[in-house]
């Protein structure tokens, strides 16, 4: 018999249940960006709920950051859009007490680097 594979052990490691092939998971850290959450936050705020672990939540801007002109903040991105939503996290974050690296923070980086690093 083969040992398990990396995957099989992190899955392991973080299995709470199983029951009729769905699994619950526990993670341990959630990484978050300035595309998807909107909705997220929408739906929290629309069932009057909060972040349960914002001591577990990571949030990075990550897809609408401009290659140039970081330190001129987010006011300064050109698409109206990408301004949106990295104004939307910036403000979701401060509600709801998460840890966040912004724009030109020396954290930052790409949400699916920061998480191994």
């Amino acid at each position: 018999m083969a040992g398990k594979t990396l995957y099989d052990k992190i899955w392991d490691a973080h299995l709470v249940s199983e029951q009729d092939g769905e699994s619950i998971l526990y993670i341990d850290l959630h990484l978050i960006h300035e595309v998807t959450t909107p909705q997220a936050f929408a739906g929290l705020r629309a069932n009057r709920r909060k972040v349960r672990r914002p001591d577990r939540t990571l949030a990075v801007a990550d897809h609408n950051i401009p290659t140039e002109g970081q330190g001129l903040g987010v006011s300064a991105v050109a698409d109206e859009e990408a301004r949106l939503q990295l104004a939307t996290l910036e403000r979701n974050v401060a509600d709801h007490g998460i840890e966040f690296f912004p724009m030109g923070d020396i954290r930052n980086g790409i949400v699916h680097v920061v998480g191994p690093e």
